[in-house]
């Protein structure tokens, strides 16, 4: 017999997600491993989108799917891709201009 995982279970992963990301967001000095928490927020915000989309998680019933959180979390992918291209070319500059991926070290305003 074939049952189901809760929704319960799919906002679990998303909050263990979006933890994880967030301190690596806090942490970390290094501009990719910022980049990488940041996707990490992202696709805890996906998964959490499409679990809330779910009729069994108000209704305790399997009731006909709605693709509200499914779409809602393709705009969102379509736009951290967007997201991860522009600030992998601003990592890049960064790395050009200071010769390091040290946030810390790129405190100069010059031009």
């Amino acid at each position: 017999m074939f049952t189901p995982i809760s929704p319960i279970h799919y906002l679990f992963v998303g909050i263990v997600l979006f933890v994880t990301g967030l301190i690596c967001l806090v942490t970390k000095r290094n501009i990719i491993a910022i980049l990488i928490g940041v996707e990490l927020i992202l696709n805890a915000a996906n998964i959490n989108l499409v679990a809330f989309s779910s009729p069994v998680l108000f209704t305790g019933q399997v009731a006909p799917l709605r693709l509200d959180g499914q779409i809602f979390a393709l705009f969102v992918m379509i736009l951290a891709a967007a997201e991860a291209a522009v600030a992998l070319a601003i990592a890049l500059h960064f790395y050009s201009r200071f010769g390091t991926v040290d946030v810390d070290r790129g405190d100069s305003l010059k031009g």
